[in-house]
């Protein structure tokens, strides 16, 4: 059975072309160290110039004022200027050459301090190439340049002949809240989850269309979900939309009236709160809906200021949408508006609402320099809030993500165990090797959140043949990793569904209503109650901890 989870890297196709791109031209990808960079300490700043671009020199400019820095050649005109120096070579045989790696170090800054810079690299006589512009001869085609714009499609540009990337890392001393590593996180789907005290669902057929779960009904099920033993709510997006899902907002600053509004947003959070259990909202920040007011003033009136907000282009529907899809253009947070909005946005839902914190999606569309000013904006307004990411890219990209947010949700833990569960085409032996091997990657400090299925993927019972046995296994083993486990409502109780995915159902296949009545594997719902007990009792996040400590 087909169970596609991986996008650019999906087929060898698309790792041999990522591979090209990221040995072309100048490529910086973030890599610092450390990673978290800390108060008091300078960061190293380490750039790749492939065997197509011959360098003599490189230069980053930087600030620590968060301004935009600029040079040219070596000499600062706005901020600081360093040389980089050749280090390394490197043979690539996919390449056929070698690659140089060339090094700096940013002064020790101190707490709070926001460093943004930019590297660039020229031979005598020539203009500056600059840091992780795409190669030209690998963009020549749609597929090459629909990468870029999903590894980084809004990353902070200087236009001009200058053109180039601006990179930003934040010095502190932020780190995820204690209880998220020893939380249980419970995923709904509102609409399909529960309509609530005296409702109905409006319709079960069509899963297309909205079924009539609510917030209201979410609260009606609290006690539910605490004697499960979960700690945490992750809910689908609930602002204004025209959606079903909700991905496509048109106001950030109100609550979706068909799911309950603005008061039952408050009454859940207060009976969540009465009851130890934390709420996070799912926040689209990459994209909003083509009904937005900003983007339909964009749209209407090119002088608006909010044009700048969206990247208009002359393919497609004509501006820059999530994977092609018009109804969701997406934000140019490389505007400095655009940028502080959304941030602002984040601050807004923690202290008008005093949510705990925020699932973040296709967090990788805006790149890790703008959680570096998003997720300490967050941490100031409620220290112990908690930000973690949805990012569909191999580990190497995940990692780069270190000391800008709490953590991400571990699609190469989903990858592995579904195949694992599904085909048994792995090892037992080698899949928990691996899986050792995957969580020494990461630092404690940047947590995996481990999970079977979600909304956006077929539900793990159907891709087992409805095989619940297999589930507690997969269960077994999730809940005894260091990262917190989700749980996609319903699978607790054997929830499935009848088409996959790549059925006319599409997406919605995995959609389906919760069931609140015998239809619910009782047997299997002890089960997960008893797991989620002994991970309590066996605390596994403490292997994290220790893991570290031994590679330090």
């Amino acid at each position: 059975m087909e169970d596609f989870i991986f996008g650019t890297v999906a087929v060898d196709e698309l790792k041999v072309h990522r591979h090209r791109v990221e040995r072309s031209g100048l490529q910086h990808a973030h890599a610092i160290q450390p990673r978290d960079p800390n108060p008091g300490k300078p960061v190293r700043i380490s750039v790749l110039s492939g065997p197509d671009l011959p360098l003599d020199y490189a230069a980053c400019y930087y600030t620590t004022d968060g301004s935009k820095p600029e040079g040219s050649h070596g000499r600062a005109k706005h901020g600081h200027a360093l040389m980089l120096q050749p280090c390394e070579s490197i043979w690539d045989n996919f390449r056929w050459g070698y690659l140089t790696r060339w090094e700096t170090e940013i002064p020790a800054q101190p707490e709070g301090t926001l460093v943004r810079y930019r590297i660039s690299g020229w031979t005598h006589g020539s203009d500056e190439h600059f840091a992780d512009l795409p190669d030209v001869k690998a963009t020549t085609d749609r597929a090459a340049t629909n990468f870029f714009q999903g590894r980084e499609a809004h990353a902070d540009w200087v236009s001009g002949p200058h053109a180039g990337h601006v990179f930003s890392y934040h010095v502190d001393s932020f780190r995820p809240p204690e209880w998220a590593r020893e939380a249980v996180i419970y995923q709904i789907f509102i609409d399909r989850f529960s309509p609530g005290p005296g409702r109905d669902w409006i319709q079960t057929d069509d899963l297309k269309q909205p079924f009539g779960g609510t917030l209201w009904g979410v609260l009606e099920k609290l006690d539910y979900l605490r004697d499960l033993g979960v700690t945490s709510l992750w809910l689908s997006p609930t602002w204004p939309t025209p959606s079903v899902h909700g991905y496509d907002v048109i106001d950030f600053f109100s609550v979706e009236p068909r799911i309950g509004g603005e008061q039952a947003m408050r009454e859940l959070v207060q009976a969540a709160h009465d009851r130890d259990i934390r709420i996070l909202l799912d926040l689209v920040p990459n994209h909003l809906s083509d009904k937005h007011p900003y983007f339909q003033e964009a749209v209407r009136d090119p002088s608006s200021k909010y044009r700048d907000w969206f990247t208009f282009e002359d393919y497609g529907p004509g501006y820059r949408s999530f994977f092609g899809v018009a109804s969701m253009p997406e934000l140019n947070l490389s505007n400095p508006e655009a940028r502080q909005w959304m941030i602002d946005i984040g601050a807004y839902w923690l202290h008008e609402y005093n949510i705990d914190g925020y699932r973040l999606d296709h967090a990788n569309g805006p790149g890790p320099s703008f959680w570096s000013e998003f997720w300490p904006a967050c941490k100031q307004e409620k220290p112990d809030c908690l930000c973690f990411s949805e990012i569909v890219e191999p580990a190497e990209v995940l990692r780069r993500y270190t000391g800008r947010l709490d953590g991400t949700l571990d699609f190469i833990f989903a990858d592995s165990v579904r195949r694992f569960f599904r085909e048994d085409d792995l090892d037992q032996t080698l899949l928990e090797t691996f899986l050792q091997k995957h969580y020494r990657y990461f630092e404690a400090d940047f947590l995996q959140f481990s999970f079977l299925d979600n909304h956006d993927m077929d539900r793990f019972l159907y891709i087992t043949g409805g095989d619940k046995q297999k589930l507690v296994h997969a269960a077994e083993l999730q809940m005894d990793l260091p990262g917190p486990p989700i749980i996609y409502y319903g699978t607790e109780v054997g929830l499935n569904q009848s088409s996959g995915k790549s059925s006319a159902d599409g997406l919605e296949a995995s959609r389906v209503p919760m069931v609140w009545d015998d239809r619910q594997d009782e047997e299997l719902l002890q089960k997960y109650k008893l797991l989620i007990r002994e991970r309590e009792l066996a605390r596994p996040w403490d292997r994290a901890l220790n893991w570290q400590e031994g590679l330090s």
